[in-house]
């Protein structure tokens, strides 16, 4: 269960944190020096505290897990995959605004 706080994820977490999640996940594909993915980091940590229960948001650093991001194809970031019951069902690709964030967020909910 979310508790609220961003949980980061490596290449031997993500079957347990993001792939066998309860709930809804937003896997934030980031580097420490992307600009745009360190404007999107605050975003996410607001979503991660208002959505706790209903979403978890794993931050996945490309750099020291590039099977990761090779494996789902990242090309550019930050990117943020949004996973339910294992599968992705959503993407957003650059530094989106908290409310587009929340609004696919509400959207995969339904």
């Amino acid at each position: 269960m979310s508790n609220g706080k961003t949980v980061a994820v490596t290449d031997a977490t993500f079957e347990s944190e993001v792939a066998g999640s309860e709930i809804l996940v937003v896997a934030d594909f980031w580097a420490p020096w992307c600009a745009p993915c360190r404007l999107v980091g605050p975003i996410l940590e607001e979503i991660a505290a208002e959505n706790a229960g209903k979403v978890k948001v794993a931050k996945i650093n490309v750099d020291e897990n590039p099977s990761l991001a090779q494996r789902f194809g990242i090309r550019g970031i930050p990117t943020m995959m949004f996973f339910k019951g294992g599968e992705a069902i959503g993407t957003i690709v650059g530094a989106a605004m908290k409310d587009r964030i929340q609004e696919t967020i509400d959207g995969l909910l339904q």
